[in-house]
């Protein structure tokens, strides 16, 4: 497995392409080899693949935001051929039943033809969860779920994020052995006293299960996730999560 950071966490450094191409500098420079790109600013998909190559970087996932992800699918699926990316995420889908266009069944009306198409354009679709995703519907299941049974595997994978299963209450190292095969791509972010988001390494969830998990779930790139880094600069965040997991034996 090789681990790798999500731009998300850098997002505030990410405003303008002069700034992202810096920052694309300084998380190479750290020693980060893959990447997740999320949350920056606009770009076009050749110069993403220019800045990658530059810096000797990988990127392995992105989070399309949902107007170009339903409406510019095509699109995407090329500009993702371009600079090297075999995965397209979506990163927040609300759930929430008392919304129309954010309920389970607005999901299930409009995402598994996004992934179909997707996954007929040569790409994979991947969902990112939340904590909302470890509620319980009318039926009793848990959505996560629910989505792994009646979305099929070859269509829709899952990112799963270690912080947000355990804060709805789950164990991130059960979920990957529950939805093994199908979480090519994790984000590893720690969780500390006070529901605070943590560096890895420097929390509480107990990484040496979900390495274990992770490794014979298959998935193939552990990211490194902080959304918030409590008032620290997020590329030394970036860079402490790094030297734990090397110490881990990953890299």
């Amino acid at each position: 497995m090789q681990i790798g950071a999500q731009f998300f966490t850098v997002r505030n450094q990410c405003t303008n392409l002069d700034d992202f191409a810096l920052t694309l500098r300084k998380v190479a420079d750290i020693g980060y080899k893959t990447v997740q790109i999320s949350g920056t600013c606009p770009y076009e998909a050749q110069w993403l693949k220019e800045q990658l190559d530059k810096n000797g970087l990988q990127c392995v996932l992105t989070h399309i935001p949902v107007p170009r992800l339903t409406g510019e699918t095509a699109q995407v699926i090329e500009d993702h051929r371009v600079f090297g990316c075999d995965n397209i995420g979506l990163g927040w889908y609300a759930f929430d039943e008392s919304k129309e266009d954010a309920n389970y069944a607005h999901f299930m009306a409009t995402y598994p033809a996004i992934a179909r198409e997707i996954r007929e354009g040569g790409k994979y679709f991947m969902y990112h969860n939340h904590d909302q995703e470890f509620q319980r519907t009318a039926d009793g299941r848990i959505v996560l779920e629910k989505l792994a049974e009646e979305i099929p595997a070859e269509l829709m994978g899952f990112t799963l994020d270690t912080f947000w299963v355990q804060a709805g209450g789950g164990d991130p190292a059960q979920w990957l052995e529950r939805l093994a095969g199908r979480v090519p791509v994790i984000h590893l972010k720690d969780f500390s006293y006070g529901r605070k988001m943590a560096v890895v390494g420097e929390g509480n969830i107990n990484f040496d299960r979900v390495f274990q998990a992770a490794e014979a779930s298959g998935t193939r790139y552990m990211l490194v996730e902080q959304d918030d880094c409590n008032g620290e600069d997020p590329i030394e965040c970036l860079r402490r999560s790094y030297r734990y997991l090397v110490s881990c034996g990953f890299e």
